[in-house]
């Protein structure tokens, strides 16, 4: 049986330190990139949604498949988990043919606390952002990829203009500027959105582990150490490039599971 946390039960919210003064800024979309298949990373932009949501509407945007939107539409009406995790029979978030960390339990978690906000009456929403009905063409490379998610992105800012967006996504598609070593991806998904209104972080690599892909095999993997383990919270600290305005440091990761396709108590 799955075992929601559900700290996500209740209206008070625990966003990472520094929450405030990002809510107070006047940019709209807030993108987070992380190493996917964490209990960490779900959590904090749980946290971060609720705290908008006290001062305003709210869409959560994911890099799920937006094929997936009227299951996630229908999820977070449902009136009980139960109900909610019966809406996902079927779909890729329970059969997925590589577990690359996407749709953990993590995730799974915080699609039941945007249920819950939205039940208590805050105006948000869920915006699934990977471009699949978007085909780019066999012969083209990551840059078409990259250009059709910054547009499916875009579309959850266009089509509620009075929302904030707060975005997850992998740390390369969160990205503002292009990789040098990597010019196939050309302009990252965040890059194609207007730069006066898009803000950037990526989650500190502070040791502990996550589910991720390397070469062929899904897993529990450890996580590198490449920022400091006592620092927390969100941290202004633009990179030379452009590519992010800051870190989200959020302690050791844990690495969070496939959702698995069973019965909810």
């Amino acid at each position: 049986m799955i075992a929601i946390v559900v700290a996500a039960a209740g209206l008070i919210c625990t966003p990472p330190q520094g929450t405030d003064q990002l809510l107070a800024r006047s940019e709209r979309v807030i993108m987070v990139g992380e190493i996917h298949g964490t209990a960490e990373a779900p959590h904090a932009i749980g946290e971060i949604a609720c705290a908008a949501s006290e001062q305003e509407p709210v869409v959560v945007a994911l890099e799920l498949e937006d094929t997936l939107q009227p299951i996630l539409d229908a999820f977070i009406a449902a009136p009980d988990a139960a109900t909610a995790f019966a809406t996902l029979e079927g779909s890729t978030l329970l059969n997925r043919a590589v577990q690359d960390g996407r749709t953990s339990e993590g995730l799974l978690a915080l699609l039941h606390r945007v249920r819950v906000l939205k039940g208590s009456g805050r105006d948000i929403a869920l915006h699934a952002f990977q471009p699949s009905s978007i085909g780019r063409g066999d012969s083209l490379d990551q840059a078409w990829y990259e250009l059709n998610m910054g547009y499916v992105l875009g579309q959850a800012r266009q089509k509620r203009p009075d929302a904030r967006v707060i975005a997850l996504a992998g740390n390369i598609h969160a990205q503002k500027t292009p990789f040098a070593r990597y010019p196939d991806i050309g302009l990252p998904a965040a890059g194609h959105l207007p730069a006066r209104e898009t803000l950037s972080f990526e989650i500190a690599q502070q040791g502990g582990a996550s589910w991720s892909c390397e070469a062929d095999e899904c897993g529990v993997s450890p996580s590198l150490v490449s920022y400091d383990v006592d620092a927390r919270g969100i941290i202004w600290s633009p990179a030379e490039d452009g590519g992010f305005d800051g870190v989200l440091a959020l302690g050791p990761w844990t690495a969070s599971p496939p959702i698995e396709a069973k019965t909810q108590n």
